[in-house]
């Protein structure tokens, strides 16, 4: 059992520490860490080489999370260590050993990962996102609110305790690698939905 879990964590990492949004805009000959807000995300992708490619590195973030999971729950005779699993994949495309481990902010990733682990807390988060995008037009800020909402609505749901503690783990790493939109969300400079992307700033 346990060489098994350490296969399926070094198989979640290696998957989710692929960076689909800088393989895709790099094609275009753009480098999108050097664009808008610097992350490799979705988000940013679609700011600065095009919505069609930001699309294909939302659904390739999220599939990086989402496979491995689910293939390590069909795996696992407990499902629950799947959560764990989850959280490699994030991991991996935060701190991806293909960019010097710079990577991007795991929400994508998270949501495809925490998805198999528990699906109607994962399926809140998501109402919980959309919610906020369509009324602040801030996805970083939705994106923090759904982060932070997870765990909330496992204990809600009474899911497993591996899946809330990786939850709550997954909230900190995203509120961490948020902490630069949290500046600028305070100081009222960060870019809302749809705005186009400039040069990222010095520090990214």
């Amino acid at each position: 059992m346990g060489w098994i879990l350490v296969f399926w964590l070094a198989l979640a990492f290696l998957c989710g520490s692929i960076p689909f949004g800088y393989l895709f805009a790099r094609a275009r000959g753009i480098d999108v860490r050097r664009m808008g807000s610097g992350n490799i995300g979705a988000t940013n992708v679609a700011r600065t080489a095009g919505r069609a490619l930001g699309l294909w590195t939302l659904v390739a973030d999220l599939a990086k999370g989402l496979l491995p999971t689910l293939a390590a729950r069909l795996s696992f005779p407990h499902g629950e260590w799947a959560a764990w699993v989850a959280l490699a994949a994030v991991l991996g495309h935060v701190f991806s050993p293909w960019l010097r481990f710079q990577g991007g902010k795991g929400v994508a990733t998270a949501a495809g990962g925490m998805a198999v682990v528990t699906p109607s807390a994962t399926a809140g988060a998501v109402v919980v996102f959309l919610l906020v995008v369509l009324r602040s037009r801030y996805v970083s800020l939705a994106s923090l609110c759904a982060a932070l909402a997870l765990p909330l609505l496992c204990i809600l749901l009474r899911t497993s305790v591996h899946a809330f503690l990786a939850a709550v783990i997954l909230a900190a790493l995203i509120l961490y690698r948020h902490r630069d939109n949290l500046q600028r969300l305070l100081s009222g400079t960060e870019p809302k939905l749809g705005r186009p992307g400039q040069a990222a700033t010095p520090d990214k």
